[in-house]
């Protein structure tokens, strides 16, 4: 019965993340801010150790059990009737257990109802190489993701493999097969499925996450061999989403990450989620770098990240969207207020200027 109270109330009022801690009442993250439920009384350590049974126990394996009780984390899937769908991380702390379940909504987003803009749908006009689509942690990345995929879904006839840890939304088969196979389920880990996902003759592969330097490798080779691969990664901007992808290789192999990166970027998207002024939620706010041979070049000199963010200039590269005109944007047509936008922005500065007075 808690478990099910404490899902309704965070599908009831909107909320993207429930805080499962003892000795703590739940919380709940709505429109990014974590709000305590003091209705709910103060988790005990029996209590959350039978929802994390429930929740496990509904699983069609034992292979999260078995992980939780080898190392005391682990990521699943959950579904609840009438509720919907949820990604759980359940971990040990103080030796007692802990949850984040983070709610998925029912249906598959759509890319217009989250308002990506057209220059992120016409990177997928490519017929190979690398996207990334990175974010700070909360910045709806993987609900772009599987929008992404869902427009690809429903406008091309191809064949879309996804890697995912947990899967969380479920896509139906379209014009486009999808093959959806989860971490620890269908394929020990991402490294292992993506070494092996060119036999499945996959046009487009979507990528959930790059742990680690084997993951990083097979993704760019996919990348290289004629499909074209979505990655959803963690990071604040263009400049860091690459550096990630290269420095994970050791620094005798830095200089060949580079070039092969160089070869396969196609573009890197970067996203925040910023406050509404009418108070319903967040709306996307997205920067976009294509990768044009003067970006790849830059990739492969290894130049700093001011030179790789001094590309998102709509002047210099006609298909770059800087995240400043894409506030600016937000702000000008009301749908985001002037301190919610400077709040977002990393150059708030350079946001006034680009407002100018109307701002005021």
């Amino acid at each position: 019965m808690f478990l099910e109270e404490i899902l309704r109330a965070a599908v009831m009022r909107g909320g993207s993340d429930i805080h499962l801690k003892v000795p703590a009442p739940p919380a709940l993250r709505i429109d990014g801010r974590l709000e305590r439920l003091d209705e709910f009384a103060t988790m005990k350590p029996a209590v959350a150790e039978s929802v994390l049974a429930v929740m496990l126990a509904s699983l069609p394996h034992s292979s999260k059990q078995n992980e939780f009780d080898r190392t005391g984390d682990v990521d699943f899937a959950y579904a609840h009737p009438g509720l919907g769908r949820f990604r759980v991380n359940a971990f040990r702390q103080r030796g007692s257990v802990s949850m984040v379940i983070r709610v998925v909504p029912f249906g598959v987003p759509r890319a217009d109802e989250l308002g990506i803009p057209a220059g992120v749908l016409s990177l997928l006009d490519q017929q190979d190489g690398l996207i990334v689509l990175t974010g700070g942690a909360g910045s709806g990345v993987t609900t772009t993701l599987a929008a992404l995929v869902d427009h690809l879904n429903g406008s091309v006839v191809q064949n879309i493999l996804t890697f995912e840890d947990p899967i969380e939304v479920l896509h139906a088969d379209r014009l486009s097969t999808v093959c959806q196979r989860e971490i620890g389920l269908d394929t020990p880990s991402f490294a292992q499925g993506l070494d092996r996902a060119l036999r499945h003759d996959s046009d487009v592969i979507a990528v959930g996450a790059l742990p680690d330097l084997a993951s990083v490798e097979a993704t760019l080779a996919l990348a290289q061999s004629g499909a074209l691969v979505l990655v959803a990664q963690r990071s604040p901007d263009a400049a860091g989403a690459i550096r990630r992808l290269t420095e994970i290789y050791p620094d005798d192999r830095q200089r060949q990450a580079r070039s092969e990166l160089a070869r396969a970027i196609r573009g890197v998207v970067v996203q925040k989620l910023v406050p509404r002024a009418d108070g319903a939620g967040r709306c996307l706010a997205s920067e976009v770098l294509p990768a044009t041979p003067a970006v790849c070049q830059a990739i492969e000199d290894g130049v700093p990240a001011a030179a790789i963010e001094a590309h998102i200039d709509s002047q210099a590269n006609p298909g770059a969207v800087s995240l400043n005109e894409s506030l600016a944007e937000l702000v000008v047509r009301g749908t985001v207020t002037l301190e919610s936008a400077l709040a977002a922005a990393r150059d708030p500065g350079g946001l006034e200027r680009l407002i100018g007075p109307s701002s005021s």
